[in-house]
């Protein structure tokens, strides 16, 4: 079985502490990983890596609504997506409404940016989206608009917690949903539920490093090789073979990251 983490941080960990998670990653099967930016340090650490695994890392580089207030610029980000092959997505970014409301206007605005950068640069976008799904949807349905890329490499909305009705009308604009190790979660029955009717074309898994470990896990730092318990928890929700979940979401992610099946 081959897997795909499509959404990890690197930030937190020293290259050494990076190569050893990689390996341990490579032996559970974990064949390819997206190291994801926000903020300038997680965004450098991202390139590190895909730059020194580039058989096994891939990035994505942007600015998340944690840096909603600094109002940061795309051109920097730009530069990086001109000149560096390994960034196959611009992201994370999105909108949080739980911990950064008083941010709202300011978040709305750098998100705005952050889908005109992934329009003009014909790049899939990560998003984040708490507490936030009627702007979520309304923003991503002004990117449908202006997308001229192929349209099942539109996006994804990552580490996905809401329910069917938002599921569906991200779906409905053409949006992956990936999920976490919080689908493993004992109170998680309604997000398991939600994961059982994503359809297959559409579906992705993640760990979200170094959060969100999944059963039997938690209370630890997680890492990519535990995308396998999420995958299970998927598979068994769907009540389908695990090498299934493990084929249908390395395909997913392949084909929205442009990610040569190469490995």
């Amino acid at each position: 079985m081959r897997w795909f983490d499509t959404h990890v941080h690197l930030d937190h960990l020293d290259e050494l502490g990076a190569l050893a998670l990689s390996e341990r990653a490579a032996a559970a099967g974990v064949a390819a990983i997206l190291a994801v930016g926000g903020t300038p340090s997680m965004n450098a650490a991202a390139l590190r890596r895909a730059a020194s695994s580039p058989r096994q890392v891939a990035a994505a580089v942007g600015w998340d609504r944690t840096l909603a207030s600094a109002s940061p610029s795309a051109d920097e980000l730009r530069a990086l997506i001109e000149t560096r092959p390994e960034i196959v997505a611009v992201g994370e970014t999105g909108l949080d409404y739980h911990y950064d409301k008083d941010t709202a206007a300011e978040q709305r605005r750098l998100f705005a940016a952050m889908l005109a950068l992934a329009a003009e640069t014909r790049r899939p976008v990560i998003v984040h989206s708490r507490e936030a799904e009627a702007d979520t949807i309304a923003m991503l349905r002004e990117h449908v608009t202006v997308w001229r890329g192929p349209p099942e490499r539109i996006g994804v909305v990552h580490c996905f917690t809401g329910d069917w009705p938002f599921a569906r009308a991200l779906l409905d604009l053409g949006w992956h949903i990936s999920f976490s190790g919080i689908v493993t979660f004992g109170n998680a029955t309604a997000l398991r539920e939600v994961a059982a009717r994503v359809p297959v074309e559409r579906l992705l898994i993640e760990t979200d490093t170094p959060w969100l470990s999944p059963e039997p896990h938690r209370g630890r730092p997680n890492e990519p090789a535990r995308l396998v318990d999420v995958g299970r928890a998927i598979a068994a929700v769907r009540g389908c073979a695990l090498e299934h979940i493990a084929e249908i979401t390395w395909g997913n992610a392949v084909r929205l990251f442009g990610w040569p099946d190469r490995i």
